[in-house]
């Protein structure tokens, strides 16, 4: 991916899933979301479209994902290991896991 195409993440409620794009519109990937009460999103599964494993474009999904719902004043459920992963390393993403299932994905 060249630096005049930098991605861009929205959140598409009508698919329920966090859209990567690059600058043209072009999918590069998506982590899904779902409601998880009124007051939690589940993150089940992210996924990078082959070919772009390894930009960095994953933790930009995560991030994105993580400071929506920090928006929204919700809490995360992170079953996707990618986001669990992304949340122990960038510990200020702890608080938004409730505290007793902080320790169900190692954190």
């Amino acid at each position: 991916m060249t630096h005049d195409q930098t991605p861009s993440v929205r959140r598409n409620d009508d698919t329920h899933r966090y859209e990567l794009t690059d600058a043209t519109g072009t999918l590069l990937g998506f982590a899904e979301f779902r409601p998880a009460g009124d007051h939690a999103v589940m993150l089940p599964h992210t996924e990078i479209n082959e070919g772009h494993e390894g930009e960095g474009l994953g933790s930009l999904l995560a991030r994105a994902a993580l400071d929506d719902i920090r928006a929204q004043g919700k809490h995360a459920v992170p079953m996707c290991p990618f986001i669990a992963a992304y949340i122990r390393e960038h510990r200020e993403y702890v608080d938004l896991v409730q505290p007793e299932q902080r320790g169900v994905f190692k954190l």
